[in-house]
Formats: structure tokens, C-alpha cells, sequence
């Protein structure tokens, strides 16, 4: 049975699309089959596979409408044991389309169905927003895997997230929880970071990943290359977090 994690915050710039990305890369170098699921209008974790978003037949949006099943919209991506659903500039329009549609936060869990089994792990990418798109993301998943920036305004909105994950799990999916808080653009050199994972900790106690995502320039460069960065420089500051979070990640299954 493959598991379904959403990689999900409404605060944009928190390093959702890198984790997303490099998360699902890392997990499928670490031989699982994987695939990540692009529902972000932007369609960032597209491009940054390495595929071309205007070339694309079926895409996200297709089996959002249920214009296309999910089987017409997965491609294969250059990297080892991962797919890719990739989202297209249409995508922009389904929210407005779903509300009007029966079953609006329920379509993406009914279309993966047939085959969530032949997967190992589905990450999807969310929009930065609370809107259908994204709850239709957190009904079909297990659990919610939340990227939070060690900033200033790190936690503010989060509160929203959290409640959105509630009235979910109370409405549309019993059984999701939450995966782990990832801690990116960590520098412990900044009495800001140190504040800020202390926070963060209390507000998610035995939540928050043990690995945490540097700044890193390689990191940045990679996606304008359509490369995790796994990929574009294995001996990066950036390619050895998401290994060693790929790794936590698949431990904590166990």
C-alpha cells in the first residue's frame, strides 16, 4: 500500500517545492518507487524534474475535472524509480472550476486510487494557500509533512494550517496526521535560528524532523538546471540534508 504524504504550507518561500523535489528524489535513490504529484499552479516541481509543462497531454488539472485518469497523466522522469504528475498553467482555474463539482474535496483521492498501490511513496506539492486545491491534497493523504523557514515570520499562519489539517481530518480524512515539521534555511550561527526551533518545538512537540535544510547555493541553482540536487551536485551542503532527511524519513516508517 503506498502512503501519501502532502508537502504542504500556505506561507509561500519556506523551501515546499525544494523539499518536495528533493525529498521525493532522495527516497527514490534509496531505492522506493516514487511519485510526486504536482498540484501547485506554479507548477515549480515540474520544471524542476526536468519536464517541460507546455508539452504536457494530461497533467494535474485533467484529473482534478476527471477529464483524464491518473494512469494518462504520469511521467516518467529522468532520475531513478521516480514519476512525476505534472501540473500545467490551466491548473490556475480548478479552483473555481471544483467548486463547482460533486465530490470538489474529494477528486484527487478518488483519482489516485487505482494507483496508489504501485507506489512505495505519493508526495504531492501544494499551492501556498488553504483553498480546494490544497484540501483536496490533504484528503488524500496519510499525512502532512510541513517545510517551516527558520525566519522571523516562521510560524505565522500556521495556526491556520493546523486548523485547515482539523477541520479535514473531521470532515473528508479521519486517519491523516502529521509526518514531521522540516526546519529549512537553517544557519546555526543565528541567534534567530536557535528562537525559532525552540518555538517551533513547543509548538510541535515529537513533530520536529532531527534533520534540518541549510542555505545552500546549490540547492537554489538546481531546478533552473530540471535537476534535484541529488542530481545537479551530489557532494553539496543541500544534496547531503535531503539524503540524510530521505534517510530519517524512511526510518520513521519502520
Amino acid at each position: 500500500m503506498g502512503k501519501v504524504i502532502a508537502v504542504a504550507n500556505q506561507k509561500g518561500g519556506v523551501g515546499k517545492t525544494t523539499t518536495a523535489v528533493n525529498l521525493a528524489a532522495c527516497v527514490a535513490a534509496l531505492d522506493k518507487k516514487v511519485l510526486l504529484i504536482d498540484i501547485d499552479p506554479q507548477g515549480n516541481a515540474t520544471s524542476g524534474l526536468g519536464i517541460n509543462k507546455r508539452e504536457q497531454g494530461a497533467t494535474s488539472y485533467h484529473i482534478l475535472l476527471g477529464t483524464a485518469g491518473a494512469q494518462e497523466a504520469i511521467v516518467q522522469t529522468a532520475f531513478k524509480n521516480l514519476w512525476v504528475m505534472p501540473a500545467g498553467i490551466e491548473l490556475a482555474a480548478s479552483e473555481i472550476e471544483l467548486v463547482e463539482l460533486e465530490n470538489r474535496a474529494m477528486r484527487l483521492k478518488m483519482a489516485i486510487a487505482p494507483i496508489k498501490d504501485t507506489f512505495d511513496y505519493i508526495f504531492i506539492d501544494c499551492p501556498p494557500s488553504l483553498g480546494l486545491i490544497t484540501i483536496n491534497a490533504l484528503s488524500a493523504a496519510d499525512t502532512v509533512l510541513v517545510p517551516i523557514q527558520c525566519e522571523y515570520y516562521a510560524l505565522e499562519g500556521l495556526s491556520q494550517l493546523i486548523a485547515t489539517v482539523r477541520q479535514v481530518k473531521r470532515l473528508y480524512n479521519p486517519l491523516i496526521d502529521i509526518e514531521g515539521v522540516l526546519l529549512t534555511m537553517y544557519d546555526s550561527r543565528l541567534n534567530l535560528t536557535i528562537q525559532v526551533v525552540n518555538e517551533v518545538k513547543r509548538f510541535f512537540p515529537n513533530k520536529v524532523f532531527k534533520t534540518t535544510i541549510p542555505r545552500n547555493v546549490r540547492l537554489s541553482e538546481a531546478p533552473s538546471f530540471g535537476q534535484p540536487v541529488l542530481f545537479y551536485d551530489k557532494t553539496s551542503k543541500g544534496s547531503y540534508a535531503y539524503i540524510e532527511l530521505a534517510q530519517e524519513f524512511l526510518k520513521n516508517q519502520r
